[in-house]
């Protein structure tokens, strides 16, 4: 039963890394072999030698010798936990998401433009990268990268040129999402799972995410694509549409930062301290959408098509349910894994039986695993999910809470999926929204992304011996 159930992974596993071959979209089969996974364990309870109690992060001893009534309560209680564990990842971003929505309908993200005051493409280029960098660690990588390919589809024209910025912008977009734990979903995993705090996360991955974005701008500013000078156009109809579009810019960033903040103080969950946050954040959505001048008037007439319901309603009504629903579907589908102990298994035969990637020790004195293990993590990202990457790796390893290892794989899982544009959700969104070529992004913009993955990795190597 166990070999079905893998045999049900490794199947939804591909059919997800090959969503744009077979035109099925990757929450399908994230939810079919999660519920196959846990429906073929419940099936085949008596008959499995292990269980891993992902509460106790231990086997449990002597499962065999329980009875049928024990094992199946002891499952139910366990997919209680995951599922438990995957809410609060799925309420967080629920709450994230809807902060952003929020900006948005307020226009609150067209004040960024207002920043742009160059026409050289060089220059423009490093605002672009720096602003992806900044927002992707405040708003998270994706957000970040549809806030800022929608200005720049404003700004410059040319696709051709265009298509340039967006594979610099989703490596710096990837890069900033790393060292913040409202970054990229991989980063609140394991913020949440508590395996990084705030500060070491930072600490860590700070100077190596910045050498990730730095090196492959510096480089690609020297690019003919980047030479010369555009033709940025004014539009009258780019103007903010709200008088209030800046306050709820810096209000809804400002109320994201605080999360971490809140985390810190009360050791609460942070998907509390984000409903807080949105809490506050709509307060004042109302309070201004109902205001008789909230909204600019062209000839006359009021511009803003929201100006007659709740903007909180509006921005729900455009929460991305496909993403969370595949996010539950593979966090439960890699929990049926971890249960019964395959990944636990794995993890120990990987670092045991196959000497180039077995453990080796660190500077701080402990046995930990072989940085080519989590430098292949990264890499592999490129070609496969790197949600599910880190679902797996919080199931096979068990080092302690801020362990270097949970930083490098943040790093590599993050940046990794740069190298491929279908090897990130910001590549992903780039690529629909620009129409991006897998294979021009493979030939212009992967080789960038490879020199500063390594870039980074080389700092990061060098960070840890700090700490």
């Amino acid at each position: 039963m166990e070999t079905a159930i893998i045999l049900v992974f490794v199947i939804g596993y591909l059919a997800i890394t090959l969503e744009h071959s077979i035109k099925i979209d990757k929450l399908i089969p994230a939810l079919v072999m999660m519920a196959i996974s846990w429906a073929l364990i419940s099936l085949g309870i008596d008959s499995f030698p292990n269980w891993f109690d992902s509460a106790n992060h231990a086997l449990v001893e002597n499962f065999p010798a329980l009875g049928h009534e024990a094992k199946m309560h002891l499952m139910e209680e366990t997919l209680l936990h995951h599922l438990g564990k995957t809410a609060e990842i799925l309420v967080f971003l629920l709450g994230a998401m809807t902060i952003v929505e929020i900006i948005d309908y307020f226009d609150g993200f067209s004040t960024i433009k207002n920043f742009i005051k160059t026409k050289k493409k060089s220059k423009i280029l490093w605002i672009f990268c720096g602003l992806a960098f900044v927002l992707s660690a405040i708003i998270d990588n994706l957000t970040a990268t549809i806030v800022l390919i929608s200005i720049l589809q404003k700004i410059v024209k040319d696709r051709n040129v265009r298509i340039w910025y967006a594979g610099l912008i989703i490596i710096a977009a990837n890069a900033g999402g790393a060292f913040s734990p409202i970054g990229d979903v991989t980063t609140t995993m394991l913020w949440i799972g508590k395996k990084v705090s705030t500060g070491h996360l930072f600490g860590y991955l700070l100077l190596p995410s910045l050498v990730c974005m730095l090196v492959p701008t510096f480089i690609a500013s020297f690019l003919p694509a980047f030479k010369g000078n555009l033709d940025v156009e004014e539009n009258e109809d780019d103007k903010p549409k709200s008088r209030f579009s800046g306050t709820m810019l810096y209000l809804g960033l400002g109320a994201i930062v605080f999360v971490p903040v809140f985390k810190m103080v009360t050791h609460l969950p942070p998907y509390v301290g984000m409903m807080l946050s949105l809490g506050v954040v709509a307060i004042f959505a109302e309070i201004y959408s109902s205001s008789k001048f909230s909204l600019t008037e062209y000839d006359g007439v009021e511009s803003d098509a929201h100006a007659h319901h709740s903007p909180v309603h509006h921005s729900l009504s455009k929460i991305e349910l496909p993403s969370i629903l595949f996010f539950l579907g593979i966090l439960m589908a890699v929990a049926a894994l971890e249960s019964l102990g395959t990944l636990f298994n794995f993890a120990d035969s990987l670092q045991t039986s196959v000497p180039m990637l077995g453990t080796e020790i660190h500077p701080g004195g402990h046995a930990g695993v072989s940085d080519l293990v989590v430098i292949l993590l990264g890499i592999g990202s490129a070609v496969i999910d790197n949600v599910p990457l880190v679902a797996a790796s919080l199931g096979m390893f068990h080092e302690p809470m801020d362990n270097e290892l949970w930083h490098f794989i943040a790093y590599a899982a993050g940046t990794g999926g740069s190298m491929l544009i279908i090897g990130s959700a910001a590549g992903v969104v780039a690529m629909g929204m620009e129409k991006i070529d897998f294979f021009w992004y493979f030939k212009k913009i992967s080789w960038l992304a490879l020199v500063g993955f390594l870039a980074g990795t080389l700092v990061f190597f060098w960070t840890r011996t700090l700490f």
